[in-house]
């Protein structure tokens, strides 16, 4: 099992920033993918941002040049730098990680953990 805790959301104006992190605990070992997804009210869920254990990224064309994803070298600890916020960034921002397994990959979520920009 893998624990996926998420801090570091709040309220924010538009062109704030705020960093999100990630803790990853429990059995880490075999986590190859670790991600940030958003749901506004009302739309799905949806990627925000991917990072790889190769250290490989990949980003919504919604966040590309304003976030950036990065992890400490313990890969039990993601972020999100969000930069340049806009009123549709609001969300509740969930972690998300893939782990190998025998079988198919195992799947875990976070909490997730509210962003709310508007002035």
């Amino acid at each position: 099992q893998v624990q996926l805790v998420e801090s570091g959301g709040g309220l924010v104006q538009p062109g704030g920033s705020l960093r999100l992190s990630c803790a990853a605990s429990g059995s880490i070992s075999g986590v190859y993918l670790m991600s940030w997804y958003r749901q506004a009210p009302g739309k799905q869920r949806e990627l925000v941002a991917s990072i790889a254990s190769d250290g490989s990224t990949n980003y919504a064309d919604s966040v590309k040049g304003r976030f950036t994803i990065s992890r400490n070298n313990a890969w039990n600890t993601v972020y999100l730098q969000m930069n340049s916020l806009r009123p549709e960034d609001t969300a509740v921002y969930y972690c998300h990680t893939l782990k190998a397994t025998r079988d198919s990959p195992s799947v875990y979520w976070g909490q997730g953990t509210q962003v709310t920009v508007s002035s």
